[in-house]
């Protein structure tokens, strides 16, 4: 290693434990010239000061292991994290784990993807095994529930003439957690427009609002949890966001219409004054115990052996009664394990 070389890691050594310092001092921990403070080893990294406005981002990994004090860039295919002109266009994800790497990827649910929720609607497991849960229209279930935390979803739908169960979508999200509550859902809308925002985002019964410019990017940090963040960033103009609660899950998360065609093909029989706006959604869970339980999270189990019959077009799920809640915003369904902590509530907003 030259000399020049050795100067700089051992600059970036010391500017890394300097920011750590701050960090724990202040509870921060985003974005340019700060340890990004995400408990996963595949985000735990330093984004190191831009070249200038054109150059790949790069960053010195601090997740133990194979990886740790090493440098990683972007590729020139997707030289940003956050690509800001063009939302479409697929960003950098930066892997400071054992798999040590860079990759460009689209930053939108993946419906294939495992921990995925789309159509009407079509769960991708934490195995990787696909199935259908009804759920009934106006109804909640519980999606996950673990002893930190709950996602509940609210199902929308329609019962044509002559047919015994209901079509359903999720309109919702309430993702429960410390003391709580972030809500995503879709609006109801008459006529889709792809231009307008039919996102609404609520925490604790406050809107959120995320910014159109910049990094397009709201954040909470609260002093529960070992200082939980929360950050919303929008992956496309409008309509796709991604939400990470640090320590716990990301979630892509799309409002999307039933078209006219799909409508005629599946024959829905939807009303014309409605677009039936639902959600597309992807899970990446940090934190799961062995005994998570959920639509969805009981997938994660180490040991669980899905029941569904996989030589079928559209293998079913049962566990409507089992996962069944009184509202959104309850973990009172009969295999809920989520409590909320008794903890203060100390909360401190900004938005980049």
């Amino acid at each position: 290693m030259g000399r020049p070389h050795v100067l700089l890691f051992w600059v970036a050594v010391l500017v890394v434990l300097s920011c750590i310092i701050d960090t724990s001092a202040e509870g921060q921990g985003k974005g340019k010239g700060k340890v990004k403070n995400l408990d996963a080893a595949s985000t735990h990294y330093f984004l190191l000061p831009e070249v200038n406005n054109t150059s790949p981002e790069r960053v010195l990994c601090l997740a133990r292991g194979r990886c740790f004090l090493k440098f990683l860039q972007c590729p020139t295919q997707c030289s940003r994290r956050k690509p800001r002109r063009n939302r479409k266009v697929k960003g950098c994800f930066i892997d400071c784990s054992s798999k040590c790497e860079t990759t460009c990827k689209h930053r939108k649910a993946n419906c294939e993807g495992y921990g995925s929720v789309c159509y009407d609607p079509r769960f991708v497991g934490g195995d990787g095994v696909m199935f259908y849960f009804h759920g009934a229209k106006g109804g909640d279930f519980a999606l996950v529930s673990d002893n930190q935390l709950q996602i509940n979803a609210h199902f929308i739908g329609t019962r044509p003439e002559g047919r015994s169960r209901d079509f359903t979508w999720v309109q919702a999200l309430a993702t429960m957690f410390d003391n709580h509550t972030l809500i995503i859902s879709a609006n109801r809308v008459a006529e889709w427009d792809d231009n307008v925002d039919a996102l609404s985002i609520k925490l604790d019964g406050e809107e959120v609002v995320i910014p159109t410019d910049g990094d397009a990017e709201w954040q909470i940090m609260n002093n529960e949890g070992g200082g939980r963040e929360v950050v919303i960033e929008r992956t496309e103009e409008t309509n796709s966001i991604k939400a990470t609660i640090t320590g716990l899950v990301e979630m892509d998360v799309k409002v999307t219409p039933i078209g006219d065609e799909e409508n005629r093909i599946h024959n829905y029989q939807l009303p014309a004054n409605d677009a039936f706006a639902h959600l597309e959604m992807q899970f990446k869970f940090t934190k799961l115990t062995d005994t998570v339980e959920g639509v969805l999270g009981k997938t994660y189990q180490p040991r669980y052996i899905s029941p569904v019959r996989t030589d079928v077009a559209m293998p079913m799920m049962g566990g409507e009664d089992r996962y069944r809640t009184t509202s959104l915003l309850s973990a009172d369904c009969a295999s809920c394990r989520f409590r909320r902590p008794q903890l203060p509530a100390e909360i401190t907003v900004s938005s980049a």
